[in-house]
């Protein structure tokens, strides 16, 4: 029995329970003369509907960390429960469900299929999902209902990433996760592309975690997790959340 319910969506759990517990979460990676420590016992909780920002250079650790809440990737120790359910020792069955049925994912680059239209790009993720939008609705959440049938050629950078992350919510996922997503994008075009995960976090409920080098983006999220060297170096509340378009860009 699959430990994540058939009737799960992101509209399904109250605000502010727990989705992820960490507990001294360590991923090393075998270097030449010496190891290296992505991550270094990590303590963290991550709660439904919040939007968190991961901050820090490059090399502290985000997208480890990232890498294994979605399940792409599995600690070296320490402990990762979502909803209860503990993903470090799952087996690749459990993890492909947990990623298929819980997880959206964004890119800095957005991995669409250049033959297909930006239907048929969601439409691949719909055909395979438990309880679907369908790409039309999706597509119209980030603001594409009129170019469902471009193809990612005929769209703009900021278009072709929208349409990233209409197939990354189109499953109905809990939780969504952001790696860099305007790092190729100009400013203008950003504002866009946060608007439609802010949109989808507040309307769904949806956990966002969003990583990123800009810190003006800090004052969007719930929480600011600063990262140094695979560790936590703070973890900063804002007692507001301001909306996309007043940040000082």
């Amino acid at each position: 029995m699959p430990p994540f319910p058939e009737s799960a969506a992101v509209s399904a759990r109250p605000p502010g329970e727990v989705l992820f517990s960490a507990r001294g979460l360590t991923k090393v990676y075998p270097g030449g003369e010496t190891d290296v420590r992505a991550l270094d016992g990590v303590d963290l909780d991550l709660r439904a509907g919040e939007l968190i920002v991961l901050l820090g250079a490059s090399g502290s650790g985000k997208s480890t960390l990232l890498n294994i809440l979605g399940g792409l990737d599995v600690p070296t120790a320490g402990t990762l429960h979502y909803q209860g359910t503990e993903l470090t020792h799952a087996s690749d069955g459990t993890l492909t469900r947990f990623r298929r049925d819980a997880v959206g994912f964004i890119f800095q680059f957005y991995n669409l299929i250049p033959s297909l239209t930006a239907r048929e790009n969601v439409a691949l993720i719909t055909e395979i999902s438990r309880n679907p939008m369908t790409p039309e609705e999706a597509l119209r959440l980030v603001g594409l209902g009129d170019r469902m049938d471009n193809f990612p050629s005929q769209l703009s950078g900021g278009q072709q990433q929208r349409v990233a992350i209409a197939r990354a919510i189109a499953k109905r996922p809990e939780v969504l996760l952001c790696d860099e997503p305007t790092g190729a994008l100009d400013v203008k075009t950003g504002i866009t592309v946060l608007e439609a995960i802010q949109k989808v976090n507040l309307d769904f409920g949806t956990l966002a975690v969003i990583i990123t080098h800009n810190a003006i983006i800090a004052d969007m999220a719930d929480r600011v997790i600063h990262l140094s060297d695979g560790c936590i170096t703070d973890i900063q509340s804002n007692a507001q959340r301001r909306d996309v378009h007043t940040l000082a860009w």
